[in-house]
């Protein structure tokens, strides 16, 4: 029973604990809520705090007065009792577990520090009696009218033992059971619902009950012993267990988060933790067992070593209290990092999580194929549109199959917008020369947002999507690739001459052919032929005069006015230079319908900078 006591005071602890450790008067030095549930622990695992009996004096506690504790909690609670033992051989605190057969520190509640567990040295029977309990709640804080004792069996109750728990307090209630090393048996138990409760050993091991009696002010346990028996205990009056939740995916793999309870009067962090790996959870990352009507405040931030901060998700807060019948206003769906919550009221069992979901954020990179680049100096800008609004942009580095500098990074960008992920040329690219690809992937794999599959492809993230976007550039193979571009300039006018010339009918005016090899193989000899369907505006005859230039990267051919233009009058286009055979009878001949030139040689290819060549001729407005 004592065993039982002790759980029980120790469960009150673990809730205070929680908030605050121990500081004993006389003794009892802290409590500790176990590091892992174990594989037979109790769902509402921390919402125990272990009492740490390391100051337990046998000496003391054997006299007439008895051992005097008194415990400053972390919400600034004072717990004092009184602890007297009537024992044939000496009682001791030792660590949880107590031996490799006990429940509680081998199959649950593991990793409590301290000694929580009060131990028998010999064979006979023990009596613990934890009198005068008393709870003063820091100023300003509720009254600790009511509270919960909790008490365990701190070994295992086999053949020829008993442990038994009375209470002055509200009659015993059976709060959880830590499951045995082996097998499925528990000790015999008696008294639930009544003010004592007894647990008779059975053969084999056996688990560990875990009872509770509200505000209680003096409790007794009796150990009788076989071979040893050991108690534990710790107190209650509301438990709060905060978690995070990740929705789908982080927005950076390294992003981690820290939950954290405060007191609301100070900000002082009651308990804290950290999630980690990359799992979404839930992390019950902090709780606490509070001794008082103490205002409590949970907060979410990013943990140290994170990308982002908070500000890339969207924090959600719902609470749910396990106490049916409370009226402790619990937040749900409350879009915050940070809430204070009510006072809580006695019993209350809160489990509040923030559920982080990322805002839309989206990545761009640039990829080449293992060919590389067309030519030395090509290089390419990338990037995120909104509309004509850019978003994020960066021109690429490097060379041959290399790229430097090829990715915008991350952005975070607004859920509900449509956005363009885009490329052009820098340097000497042409994009002629490359074909683009583009490829997405989204790491929230639930999410229902349809991705881009080509280069300037929209996209309309919703909330939680990650998308990275990646534009793969494969250089053509080795071609010639002519451009032509046509342009007219003003020489004069019937009505103005040269000053001020004017685009009106017998204007004259230079028409001019700029070509250019933007590919990077040369033009067979003498193949390069341009028939152009003269504008319908335009007259062109003996007076053509036609100039032929090299462009700033010559273009290699040659031009003999003689005999490398000609005309044609056909209804249709010629198909060959010989089937322009037009000679034009007046200095602006109406009856040309097609110019046909023909320079002789080989056109260079393109070395970065395109090859070519202007001609123009001279014609007349219609």
């Amino acid at each position: 029973m004592r065993g039982n006591v002790l759980r029980f005071v120790w469960a009150f602890c673990a809730l205070l604990l929680g908030l605050l450790g121990f500081a004993g008067v006389a003794n009892a030095s802290s409590c500790a809520i176990a590091t892992a549930q174990g594989t037979t622990g109790p769902a509402a695992w921390q919402t125990y705090c272990w009492i740490d009996l390391s100051a337990y004096d046998d000496t003391n506690a054997r006299t007439a007065s008895g051992q005097n504790f008194s415990l400053t909690l972390d919400d600034g609670t004072v717990m004092s009792f009184n602890m007297k033992v009537t024992t044939p051989n000496a009682l001791t605190a030792i660590g949880a577990p107590s031996w490799s057969g006990a429940a509680i520190g081998n199959t649950a509640f593991l990793g409590i520090t301290g000694k929580p567990v009060l131990y028998q040295t010999g064979v006979g029977t023990s009596t613990v009696v934890i009198s005068g309990i008393l709870l003063t709640p820091p100023a300003g804080a509720g009254g600790a009218t009511a509270y919960m004792m909790i008490a365990a069996d701190g070994e295992s109750t086999n053949n020829g033992e008993t442990l038994s728990f009375a209470t002055n307090g509200g009659n015993w209630l059976l709060l959880d059971q830590a499951g045995p090393i082996s097998g499925s048996t528990y000790p015999t138990a008696t008294g639930t619902g009544t003010a004592t409760f007894t647990e008779t050993g059975v053969a084999g091991t056996v688990g560990a009950y875990i009872m509770g009696s509200n505000t209680p002010t003096t409790l007794t346990t009796t150990l009788v012993a076989g071979g040893l028996q050991g108690a534990m205990f710790a107190v209650r009056f509301a438990a709060l267990r905060l978690a995070t939740v990740i929705t789908g995916t982080r927005a950076v793999a390294a992003d981690q988060f820290t939950s954290a309870i405060l007191a609301t009067a100070n900000s002082a962090v009651l308990s804290s933790g950290a999630t980690s790996g990359s799992g979404l959870g839930p992390f019950y990352s902090a709780s606490v067992s509070t001794s008082a009507a103490v205002p409590l405040t949970v907060q979410e931030s990013m943990a140290p070593g994170s990308t982002d901060t908070v500000a890339h998700y969207r924090s959600v807060l719902s609470c749910v209290n396990a106490t049916a019948g409370s009226s402790t206003v619990m937040p749900s769906g409350v879009m915050t990092i940070s809430y204070a919550l009510p006072s809580l009221q006695f019993g209350d069992l809160l489990q509040c999580t923030f559920t982080e979901t990322p805002y839309p954020h989206l990545t761009l990179t640039k990829a080449l194929a293992a060919s590389g680049r067309q030519f030395t100096g090509d290089q390419f800008i990338i990037g995120i549109n909104q509309g004509a609004t850019g978003i994020a942009s960066v021109t690429t580095g490097g060379t041959g199959a290399t790229l430097t500098t090829a990715t915008t990074g991350q952005f975070q960008v607004t859920a509900g917008t449509a956005y363009t992920f885009g490329e052009q040329p820098a340097g000497t690219t042409v994009m002629a020369q490359y074909t683009s690809t583009m490829g997405c992937i989204n790491s929230y794999a639930a999410s229902t947002t349809t991705l881009p599959t080509t280069v300037s492809g929209s996209i309309t993230p919703l909330i939680g999507d990650v998308v990275a976007c990646t534009i793969t550039n494969t250089k053509v193979a080795a071609n010639a690739s002519l451009t032509v571009l046509k342009s007219s300039t003003i020489i004069s006018d019937p009505v103005n001459g040269t000053t001020n010339a004017r685009f009106i009918p017998g204007a004259i005016v230079r028409y001019t052919f700029t070509v250019a090899n933007s590919g990077p193989s040369a033009v067979d000899n003498n193949t390069v032929l341009l028939i152009d369907a003269l504008p319908s505006q335009l007259s062109v005859g003996t007076a053509a005069s036609p100039s032929f230039a090299q462009g700033s990267q010559t273009s290699g051919l040659t031009f003999t006015a003689g005999t490398d233009i000609a005309y044609s009058n056909s209804a249709t286009a010629p198909t060959t230079y010989a089937g322009c055979t037009y000679t034009p009878v007046a200095a602006y001949d109406p009856a040309v319908r097609f110019i046909c030139i023909n320079p002789k040689g080989v056109m260079a290819g393109s070395n970065g900078t395109a090859p070519g060549f202007t001609l123009s001729i001279q014609a007349s407005i219609k």
